[in-house]
């Protein structure tokens, strides 16, 4: 049976980032351009400034995962990119992005939930997994206990109505820095 490569695409938040997989569960190449310093003075990720940069970066970060992965445009067999949640604009660029390089490779396109995706990180890591199973998301702006079913059926059992773990983490950090800055500054 022929290998299927999927070129993967995600751009839902402050970092551009593309993969190669081999067959859904190896991965060729994963090129991420992070955008943590940029945003690191604004104490967090400004969406406007975010998909600006997502512009200027996924064409080099592509290029440079096809390399990494040791393949040619005309070795891809699907297109995937995140769809949502996220920021739009951020969205927006990678869905722009993938919907072109399928048009003009003649691929097709997948259109991929960034929270599933999480999920799926799940069987690159974990080879031999297989549903059922629970899995525990803790992405920024999401917290989920999930009941994977079946590779495509899931069940949300918990999650956060308001503040995700994350969000808490990135709150208590500043305070704690915050802390910190004032406390070395009245020595």
């Amino acid at each position: 049976m022929k290998d299927i490569i999927t070129l993967g695409i995600e751009s839902s938040c402050d970092e551009t980032s593309v993969a190669v997989v081999k067959n859904g569960r190896e991965v060729l190449s994963n090129v991420i351009n992070s955008q943590i310093r940029i945003h690191e003075k604004f104490g967090g990720v400004v969406p406007e400034i975010a998909s600006r940069n997502h512009i200027e970066a996924i064409s080099g970060v592509a290029e440079q995962a096809i390399k990494e992965a040791g393949i040619t445009y005309k070795d891809i067999d699907n297109i995937a990119c995140t769809y949502g949640p996220g920021l739009v604009g951020a969205l927006l660029v990678g869905v722009s992005y993938a919907k072109g390089l399928s048009y003009a490779l003649n691929k097709p396109l997948t259109g991929t939930n960034h929270i599933e995706g999480h999920i799926a990180a799940n069987y690159i890591t974990h080879k031999e997994l297989k549903p059922p199973f629970l899995c525990l998301i803790i992405s920024g702006g999401h917290t989920h206990l999930v009941h994977i079913k079946d590779y495509d059926k899931f069940e949300i059992i918990g999650k956060t109505r308001d503040d995700a773990i994350g969000e808490a983490f990135d709150k208590v950090a500043r305070v704690i820095r915050s802390w910190i800055s004032w406390r070395t500054k009245s020595r």
